[in-house]
């Protein structure tokens, strides 16, 4: 896959139609010459902003549980890049990166915890096999990533870590108990270390995709969807269907909101949409919801 230069520039353009900033920042953050760390860099949107940011100048550091995919990243990049096979629940192996990452580079300026996975499936019969799957990478992930790259940006009072949450960490759906649960826990994270840091030059941003076109339906761990059905193909059909935005889009979203500091960052206008339901109906949302909105990211 060529590297998306042109990509960039306009998908920046067309994503502030559809993104929400809250905007804390004083001045434009600069990438050439940086060093931007990306889990679950092997595909969707961790690919996409690999390509952007290498794109803009920035020297990578790609963690990924796949290691085919990462090398797909890869072989799409300009220059050379550091990459890890990493699975993002393994607290040491997460602290044995961010060492190399300091080894190799000196440190790091840009942290985004990417990587994620899915499973549906209603709370009841949900296995505490899959539940602990899912939250050791949706959540602990976010949590190794952030405190073991911390110090750095700390120490160095400059740096930027994002945290991919989900507009499923604004609304809760039926069937999607463990992965609203995680991303509704990594926006508590990230909001807390934001506050915590308000008086640092170190900016905390928390994502909020909305469909996004990526595998994640396809890779989820399926047993039975909001409707009751457990036929996943099906599934992952209307989720294809209703998804509105491209990885590369998503990745030129979060880019300007790293670039702008923004608090918060809403993907995509089902974000914007269920967003705004919840906030008018913040008890009673599910009930206009499930009229009109499939599966989303």
């Amino acid at each position: 896959m060529p590297v998306q230069q042109g990509a960039g520039a306009d998908d920046n353009d067309k994503a502030r139609a559809s993104a929400h900033f809250i905007f804390l920042g004083d001045s434009m953050v600069q990438f050439s010459g940086k060093v931007a760390v990306i889990t679950g860099a092997g595909s969707g949107i961790g690919r996409a902003l690999a390509q952007q940011l290498a794109a803009r100048g920035c020297r990578l550091a790609l963690a990924d549980v796949n290691q085919q995919g990462l090398e797909e990243t890869a072989a799409s990049l300009p220059q050379p890049v550091l990459l890890k096979r990493l699975d993002v629940a393994d607290r040491e192996a997460v602290y044995a990166f961010a060492e190399e990452v300091r080894a190799t580079y000196g440190t790091a300026h840009f942290v985004i915890n990417n990587a994620g996975v899915s499973v549906s499936q209603t709370i009841a019969e949900q296995s505490y096999e899959d539940f602990e799957w899912l939250m050791g990478i949706n959540f602990w992930g976010v949590v190794y990533g952030t405190k073991a790259f911390l110090p750095m940006l700390t120490a160095q009072n400059e740096g930027t870590i994002v945290n991919l949450s989900s507009v499923f960490g604004i609304v809760a759906v039926p069937t999607q108990g463990s992965y609203n649960a995680s991303k509704f826990a990594v926006r508590g994270f990230t909001e807390c270390l934001r506050h915590e840091l308000d008086a640092t030059k170190v900016n905390v941003v928390c994502v909020h995709p909305g469909g996004i076109r990526t595998n994640i339906a396809k890779s989820s761990r399926y047993y039975a969807g909001p409707d009751g059905s457990s036929d996943q193909a099906r599934a992952v059909q209307q989720f294809e269907k209703l998804t509105m935005t491209t990885p590369a889009k998503a990745a030129a979203t979060i880019i300007r909101g790293i670039e702008r500091g923004s608090a918060r960052v809403l993907i995509g206008p089902d974000a914007h949409l269920i967003t705004f339901i919840q906030r008018c109906f913040p008890v009673h949302y599910w009930r206009l919801m499930k009229l009109s909105l499939g599966f989303v990211k």
